[in-house]
């Protein structure tokens, strides 16, 4: 019975269709990149914001194909946003991390601000973290 209710409770991906967003707008040129920088704060994506820069009513996109909308992320402000909240055209959703996870989370590499359906998107500096450092190491033994 326990193996059973496993297969009912534990999901190959998250999946839930009606958060669905629209597709990344591969047409739309990254502009530039602000001096905003993006860790992986466990299960979220925590956003430091610096600078005297700020955004109002925008469209946040994780790696190329998750979305989260987002009201505004004032100059010097950190905002935290769980990896939970961010959807991509199928509805499916990155693996947050956290203590009680089945799957590796998803890495933060590549987060871009959408101010408008035309306008150019706005990189943001994405910290890698420890792990994934040593992950990418070369060795140096040979």
């Amino acid at each position: 019975m326990g193996f059973l209710g496993c297969l009912a409770g534990c999901e190959a991906v998250r999946y839930e269709p009606t958060k669905a967003t629209r597709a990344y707008p591969f047409n739309l040129a990254q502009e530039r990149i602000a001096d905003i920088q993006v860790f992986n704060d466990g299960d979220a994506m925590l956003i430091v914001n610096p600078t005297l820069e700020g955004w109002t009513d925008f469209d946040l996109w994780l790696n190329q194909r998750y979305m989260r909308h987002v009201d505004r992320l004032a100059p010097g402000e950190t905002l935290r946003i769980p990896l939970s909240e961010f959807w991509d055209v199928r509805g499916e959703g990155p693996f947050p991390g956290g203590l009680l996870r089945y799957y590796q989370p998803t890495p933060i590499r590549l987060v871009q601000v959408q101010t408008s359906p035309t306008q150019p998107l706005i990189g943001f500096r994405a910290i890698p973290t420890e792990r994934e450092l040593e992950a990418t190491e070369i060795d140096k033994n040979g």
